[in-house]
C-alpha cells in the first residue's frame, strides 16, 4: 500500500473509533470562526484526491456549517394554509452551501472544491480548497487556470457538490441522465 492508502485509512478509522484525538480536535473547531483558514489540508489524502496541490495559491478553509432543518419566519397576516409550515429542508447540501460561504468570505479566490472532515451534534465541518486568481503559480498552471478563468463556481453550480444538488452528477462522480431522456422520447 502507498503512504496515502496508510493516511486515508487512517483518518476513517479515527472518525469510525472517535478517538479522543479526533473529538478534542472537532471541540477546538467549534469554538474557533465559522471559516478559518488552515496551513495544510486535515485529510491530505483526500485532498490530493480532489484536485490540492501544496503550492502558492492555493488555500484551505475550514467551514462549520449548522445542522438541521432551515427556520423560516412566522408567516404574518393571518392563517394562511399554503404559509404554515417553518421549518424546511434546503435543496442545496450542506457541503455546497460550505463552498459558497467559503467564496463570500475570500472574495479574489474561486472553489476548486471540498471534501467532509468531521461533525458534532450541531455541526458539520467541511475543507474547502480555493485558488487565488492573482497568483502566479495558479495562472500557470494548465488545470487551475481553467478554474479560476470561470468566476462564482460556487454560486452557478459548476464545483462537483454544486452538480451533485443540481443533478447533474451522482455522487461517484458519473453523469446522470446522459443519453436515457433522448431514448425515451423517441
Amino acid at each position: 500500500m502507498g503512504a496515502y492508502k496508510y493516511i486515508k485509512n487512517n483518518f476513517r478509522d479515527s472518525y469510525s473509533e472517535r478517538s479522543e484525538v479526533f473529538k478534542a480536535r472537532i471541540a477546538s473547531w467549534n469554538s474557533g470562526p465559522s471559516i478559518a483558514r488552515v496551513d495544510k489540508p486535515t485529510n491530505p489524502a483526500r485532498a490530493r484526491e480532489l484536485g490540492y496541490k501544496d503550492k502558492q495559491g492555493v488555500i484551505t478553509a475550514r467551514v462549520r456549517i449548522r445542522k438541521g432543518l432551515s427556520k423560516r419566519e412566522k408567516p404574518s397576516g393571518g392563517r394562511q394554509p399554503s404559509k404554515s409550515g417553518r421549518f424546511f429542508s434546503t435543496r442545496k447540501s450542506k457541503q455546497a452551501i460550505a463552498e459558497e460561504r467559503s467564496s463570500r468570505t475570500y472574495s479574489n479566490c474561486e472553489v476548486l472544491n471540498s471534501y467532509y472532515v468531521g461533525e458534532d451534534g450541531k455541526s458539520v465541518y467541511y475543507e474547502v480548497m480555493l485558488l487565488d486568481r492573482a497568483a502566479g503559480p495558479v495562472i500557470n498552471d494548465p488545470i487551475y487556470a481553467k478554474i479560476v478563468a470561470s468566476r462564482g463556481r460556487a454560486f452557478r453550480g459548476i464545483t462537483s457538490s454544486g452538480r451533485r444538488h443540481r443533478g447533474i452528477e451522482s455522487r461517484d462522480g458519473t453523469r446522470i441522465g446522459t443519453g436515457v431522456r433522448n431514448i425515451e422520447r423517441q
